[in-house]
């Protein structure tokens, strides 16, 4: 018999835990949480999330041989499972603002179902292709009149921060918030923004004044912090007005600096021919109708164009990947737009997300989350290869590591591209050839079948794994 593992990320809270028991993904509610869920679960208001697409769908578990499994749990949900998980450090701007935004909206509606939520964490939401929903069935409890709201701190830290960072300053979230992944502390964002920042009432009222309230708690004694504490909060109108006032701002704010990037515009200006780009499309279009995967990867997707392709001839689910933000964002448009599933993440393959957390478990690393049934590599290994000067064995045996099948692009040393790449800095890339290039892909997979698409040298492989 199988046995049911923790999930590592879920260990913080109390109230219960995530576990997996084969494919099947279970939430086991504790004596201690148990009777907040109740009085949640008795208004509906999970009910009505589920029925309006935004929070993960769960049924109670009565089955026996289930049960036994978790002898301790009160009670013992089970959820719709997740194909991949993803993280907020892996997010482009506008899938944090959608995230922000779905939080503030499911704030909001509980406060008027007397309902609010114990924390503001963004590793609470995921992502289904470009739409966010909510997948932690315990952070509701029933409102207490007049009590503060106790995630305004982490909200600020996980949503508002990392946005305006990007925002007010044109930076870029996803390194500092892998680094701390709690965030960007309003202490830290105070010393960035400019003075003219911080004449604003909303960076003033959620970044300025908060983060000099926290350095001066530092300094307090335990009885002026818990007098501080015990002084009566906000009226239940003035709670909903805070939240709804963070909504309207948020949906107000844009990347700063977002038009130019070095490949953003690559899909609209590469060197192809439009012909060359149907003739790729097909070879995708077929590879794809073959292989019929669940689950996609596409590394260097840039605007996402030929994960529609491989979504439109049968993947059921594309995760894309790339380390241009103006290139992510572009696919996110895409995705929404079409009603596509396909969720762009920023990821540099020289650096991937690693394993992170206590223990070095509780934020499982890139390649640790999934494996993809299939793959794409599209204008992608001359990047590691001549970019990061990784060698080419090295860069095709990690990519065929991730998929048993998938597509590789060898880009010839004379294209256009690698020709910019070089030309501020000496070639020493005297082992980059198409037949290096053949010798490594042999060593891990055998090639399918092979498509030209440039006449200057651009080769697809269609490979399946030994």
């Amino acid at each position: 018999m199988s046995l049911a593992t923790t999930v590592d990320g879920s260990f913080r809270d109390p109230a219960g835990h995530v576990h997996k028991l084969n494919d099947r993904i279970f939430r086991t509610i504790t004596k201690y949480g148990a009777p907040s869920f109740n009085r949640v679960l008795e208004t509906g208001f999970l009910d009505g999330l589920v029925e309006e697409g935004v929070l993960v769908p769960f049924k109670m578990v009565e089955e026996p041989d289930i049960l036994a499994h978790f002898p301790d749990a009160e009670y013992v949900l089970e959820h719709v499972p997740l194909r991949y998980i993803s993280f907020p450090y892996e997010w482009s701007f506008s899938l944090l603002k959608q995230a922000a935004l779905l939080h503030l909206d499911i704030a909001i509606k509980a406060l008027d179902a007397g309902i609010t939520l114990s924390d503001a964490s963004s590793y609470n939401i995921q992502f289904i292709g470009p739409k966010p929903i909510f997948i932690d069935h315990l952070s509701f409890k029933p409102y207490v009149e007049r009590e503060y709201w106790m995630g305004h701190r982490q909200f600020c830290e996980q949503f508002l921060n990392p946005l305006l960072l990007r925002s007010k300053l044109g930076v870029a979230h996803n390194a500092w918030f892998r680094g701390t992944q709690e965030g960007v502390s309003n202490e830290d964002l105070s010393l960035l923004l400019r003075l003219h920042h911080k004449l604003s009432l909303r960076i003033l009222t959620h970044v300025v004044l908060p983060a000099r309230m926290q350095r001066k708690a530092t300094h307090k004694s335990i009885g002026e912090i818990k007098n501080i504490a015990e002084r009566k909060g906000l009226p239940k109108s003035a709670y909903k007005g805070l939240l709804m006032q963070l909504r309207s701002w948020i949906s107000s704010l844009e990347p700063k600096g977002g038009e130019v990037s070095t490949w953003g515009s690559y899909a609209e200006e590469n060197t192809y021919a439009e012909i060359e780009n149907r003739q790729k499309a097909a070879f995708i279009e077929k590879f794809t109708q073959s292989v019929q995967p669940d689950l996609l990867f596409d590394l260097g997707c840039n605007s996402g164009a030929f994960s529609e392709v491989a979504l439109n001839a049968g993947a059921k689910q594309v995760v894309g990947f790339d380390f241009d933000q103006i290139a992510i964002e572009k696919a996110f448009r895409r995705a929404e737009e079409k009603s596509i599933n396909l969720l762009p993440l920023f990821l540099d393959a020289s650096n991937p997300s690693p394993k992170q957390g206590w223990q070095q478990t509780e934020r499982p690393g890139f390649s640790e989350r999934a494996k993809p049934d299939a793959i794409l590599a599209l204008a992608f290994e001359h990047h590691l290869a001549i970019g990061k000067n990784i060698p080419l064995p090295q860069v095709l045996g990690w990519i065929i590591s991730l998929s048993p099948n998938g597509i590789i692009e060898f880009v010839h040393k004379g294209d256009p591209t690698i020709q910019s790449m070089l030309s501020m800095r000496e070639d020493i890339f005297h082992n980059y050839s198409q037949t290096a290039f053949e010798d490594a892909l042999l060593q891990h997979a055998s090639i399918v079948e092979t498509c030209k698409v440039t006449h200057d040298g651009r080769v697809l492989y269609w490979y399946k794994r030994s």
